[in-house]
């Protein structure tokens, strides 16, 4: 009798934490589909009550699991849609500017990694579970030390304000693959692939990055208005066609003049990396 008593309770447990965040999920669609008229939304409550469930799955992704998309998101990517740039010099100068901008960021259990991209175009993205990709186009775009890791500043913002599980999330949500059960591992690896290269970032997470990017840059010591200068230099490109590090809110305009404004807020007296002439030695075998 003991050992039937046991048996109940442990299956009572495994039911109870298999459905529980689904039932809630639910729940809540339900209260929604009761508070907004589901026709003026263009969506069924069935839609309503998917969507609910999957909301909650994707927005308790635990670090393990993100980094274990990423993984496998970059498999991908260097399978068939990118070529690394396989110069170890090269690539051993960039983690170590990764590496002294990530002791900086606050996701500390997220083992970031940061690669070079063979590509002309001026460009730099990230993706789930901290890899940071960066197009050799943009290293020879950037003047100096510090304007580069500007850049990869950036990106690690992405990662660390969550930005990129985030995005995925209503991705998925708008394009109708979020179910009850939850999005298949396939897809959410090819969604990853397809919003790397996109970026389409909003304007507030953008804009998050710039100032948590900034804050990294600066706390790293390295000069923050190189920031600004770097910014200034993609704005004037951008006349002959926007380069694709830019393709998104907020306009370059916009940028230079928030980040000329948080620089000014808070001077600092760090003038790291501002030599071109180390920069170009560096980075001599890309020119």
């Amino acid at each position: 009798m003991m050992i039937e008593k046991t048996k109940f309770y442990l299956n009572f447990r495994s039911l109870r934490k298999r459905f529980f965040y689904p039932l809630i999920s639910v729940v809540l669609a339900f209260s929604l589909c009761l508070t907004t008229p589901s026709s003026a939304l263009g969506i069924s409550i069935w839609d309503i009550l998917f969507q609910g469930a999957q909301i909650i799955q994707l927005s308790n992704i635990s670090d393990k699991q993100e980094v274990r998309l990423g993984r496998q998101i970059n498999q991908q990517l260097v399978k068939s849609d990118i070529k690394l740039y396989r110069n170890s010099q090269i690539n051993n100068y960039i983690q170590r500017i990764g590496k002294r901008l990530e002791a900086q960021n606050t996701r500390k259990k997220i083992p970031y990694k940061f690669q070079v991209v063979k590509d002309d175009s001026i460009n730099a993205f990230a993706t789930a579970g901290g890899y940071v990709y960066i197009n050799t186009g943009l290293i020879k775009a950037a003047d100096n030390e510090a304007e580069l890791a500007s850049v990869v500043a950036h990106e690690i913002a992405h990662i660390e304000g969550r930005h990129v599980v985030e995005q995925m999330k209503k991705t998925a949500i708008a394009r109708g693959l979020a179910t009850a059960a939850g999005v298949e591992n396939s897809r959410l690896v090819q969604l990853g692939v397809e919003l790397g290269y996109r970026r389409p970032n909003s304007r507030g997470a953008e804009r998050d990055a710039d100032r948590r990017g900034l804050r990294m840059l600066t706390d790293a010591g390295y000069a923050p208005q190189a920031m600004v200068s770097f910014m200034k230099k993609l704005k004037s490109k951008s006349r002959s066609g926007v380069p694709t590090f830019l393709s998104t809110h907020p306009s370059p305009s916009n940028r230079v003049q928030y980040l000329q404004s948080w620089v000014n807020a808070k001077p600092s007296k760090g003038k790291d990396g501002l030599s071109t002439t180390a920069y170009r030695r560096n980075i001599r075998q890309l020119l």
